[in-house]
């Protein structure tokens, strides 16, 4: 706790006072661009790995970076999409997950849940990307399984936003675009799906992924 207390201290005597008219012009309201759904993980900061500022993401975190089926659960990830969409009018909407995710080395291992009843039941919104591993994907195994429940479960995803009314109707006006990226801790590299491929690239390279994605192809390689 004291290192947070004493980040504080940092951030205002150093940081805040050097910029203290950008940080005033928040005050005035927010424009984002860009809705940024990822995991809780720790170790993912959407600004780091996008080199942008504070107002310029509208950031929507949870376990698994999930988002439940409109229909199926309207709780504050309908809420926060909604408000992105219509009342901020983002232009993009980006599911980013990541390698090695715990939430989805739960969903393959349900009985690890046993003492977790709150996150069994969340991960039920990913049960559509397990059945898709179990069909298609039985011969892999641990982190090869793993990395490919990742990059399927963005695009389990991307279907599940799809259906959310704001959502269908600014892409059918082509006022919004939405992605799916996976992003590896051990490399700093972020794969954006190409659905023309049906395939994770690079998103600095702009090249296929040695091993491509999704239950149209073969394996996420992260």
């Amino acid at each position: 706790m004291q290192r947070l207390v004493d980040g504080i201290h940092h951030f205002q005597k150093n940081i805040f006072r050097s910029q203290e008219e950008f940080f005033a012009q928040l005050q005035h309201g927010q424009a984002p661009e860009t809705l940024f759904i990822t995991c809780s993980d720790s170790r993912i900061n959407p600004n780091l790995i996008t080199q942008t500022l504070p107002g310029e993401l509208f950031i929507l975190r949870n376990a698994g970076n999930l988002v439940p089926p409109y229909d199926a659960h309207w709780g504050g990830e309908a809420a926060t999409i909604e408000f992105a969409v219509t009342s901020l009018h983002v232009k993009d909407i980006i599911i980013c997950g990541h390698s090695n995710c715990g939430a989805m080395a739960g969903l393959l291992e349900p009985e690890s849940l046993q003492d977790l009843p709150a996150m069994g039941h969340w991960l039920a919104h990913a049960g559509k990307t397990r059945r898709i591993i179990d069909e298609n994907y039985s011969h892999l195994e641990g982190r090869a399984k793993l990395r490919t429940t990742v990059g399927e479960n963005v695009l389990v995803q991307l279907e599940n936003l799809r259906t959310h009314p704001a959502v269908a109707d600014a892409m059918a006006n082509e006022r919004l675009h939405i992605h799916g990226w996976v992003y590896s801790f051990e490399t700093g590299e972020v794969l954006a799906y190409d659905p023309k491929r049906g395939q994770f690239a690079s998103i600095t390279e702009g090249e296929p992924s040695p091993a491509s994605n999704a239950h149209i192809t073969s394996e996420l390689s992260i």
